[in-house]
């Protein structure tokens, strides 16, 4: 073994030109890996997105390819195979991170790859609970708290044209996913006159910091969440958050005066939310809750369990 680990990142999700903001999270942990100086990092990323075929492909080429690395560490359960391909007779730690342990057939590919790997980390311990595999840690890929910072809300608006008195609700997710339930959130605004309620999803992600400081306050009205990284940004910027309690929500909103963690009740969360728009500027003091999920902070744990895993092998 070298003397700094060598790991190999094989994921589905990773930022390219044609989707730059597929995986920003994954790229996020890979550079906090990289600052902390303690591995070296390596990726290998494909894009399986409406190709699933390429899931084949990439098994294929990654048995045929010479990797050097001393640990295989794959993200999503879809990549668990291509990375015990990549892995050979070296440890494999997967990282599961939500419908990978939901979906009906995914999540059996899934719990064929976690059987096989040295170590399988969930992104919440709400995850981890609902698993239907054995999980070795709970390890979220974090927040960049040097890119999602606190930022003056008209600033935010002028630099993305929106008006500067709007009162604006953001929904910070795909809304044609079902699990996503933005019918909740076309329910909440209606209860709401005068208040705005606007998508990011699909917006650049050099916006998304800019999106969170230029609303009021983000809703999470989803069934289900594997982690909840649009919390955590939000709360980086100082920014309300009111989420039903999945993923990291209900672990750490219950700790932030002005959020509201809580199964949607469309009365309840109108009179949370009036109260928190009665104010000129609504912030929260989230920052130093965020700040315990950073990326660095993360990085650090996931170092921890690659010599770990480097022992036991």
């Amino acid at each position: 073994m070298a003397s700094r680990p060598r790991i190999l990142v094989v994921t589905n999700m990773y930022p390219s030109g044609e989707r730059p903001a597929r995986g920003t999270f994954v790229a996020s942990q890979v550079a906090a890996l990289r600052r902390a100086g303690a591995v070296d990092v390596q990726v290998q990323a494909f894009d399986a997105a409406g190709r699933p075929w390429r899931y084949g492909v990439e098994t294929l080429l990654s048995a045929l390819r010479r990797h050097d690395a001393d640990i295989v560490h794959a993200h999503y359960g879809l990549s668990g195979p291509v990375a015990l391909a990549a892995a050979g007779r070296r440890p494999v730690i997967l990282t599961v991170h939500g419908r990978d342990c939901h979906h009906r057939l995914v999540k059996r590919v899934t719990a064929v790859a976690a059987g096989r790997a040295a170590a399988v980390v969930a992104v919440s311990r709400e995850l981890a609970a609902i698993c239907p595999f054995p999980t070795t840690d709970v390890i979220p890929v974090g927040v960049d708290i040097e890119r999602f910072r606190p930022i003056d809300r008209r600033q935010a608006r002028q630099a993305l044209g929106l008006p500067a008195d709007e009162r604006l609700l953001l929904f910070a997710a795909d809304a044609a996913r079902p699990e996503k339930r933005f019918d909740r959130a076309r329910e909440l605004t209606a209860q709401l006159p005068g208040v705005t309620l606007r998508v990011m999803s699909g917006r650049p992600y050099d916006e998304v910091v800019l999106w969170h400081n230029a609303a009021d306050a983000l809703i999470v009205t989803s069934d289900r969440e594997g982690y909840g990284l649009a919390c955590m940004e939000a709360l980086a910027c100082d920014v309300p958050v009111l989420s039903t309690p999945v993923g990291i929500a209900a672990e750490l909103l219950g700790s932030v005066p002005g959020t509201l963690c809580a199964p949607f009740d469309v009365r309840r969360w109108c009179d949370h939310l009036t109260a928190v728009l009665s104010a000129p500027d609504p912030r929260v003091p989230g920052r130093a809750i965020a700040a315990t999920q950073s990326t660095d902070v993360m990085a650090r744990r996931l170092v921890n369990l690659y010599h770990e895993v480097l022992r036991r092998s």
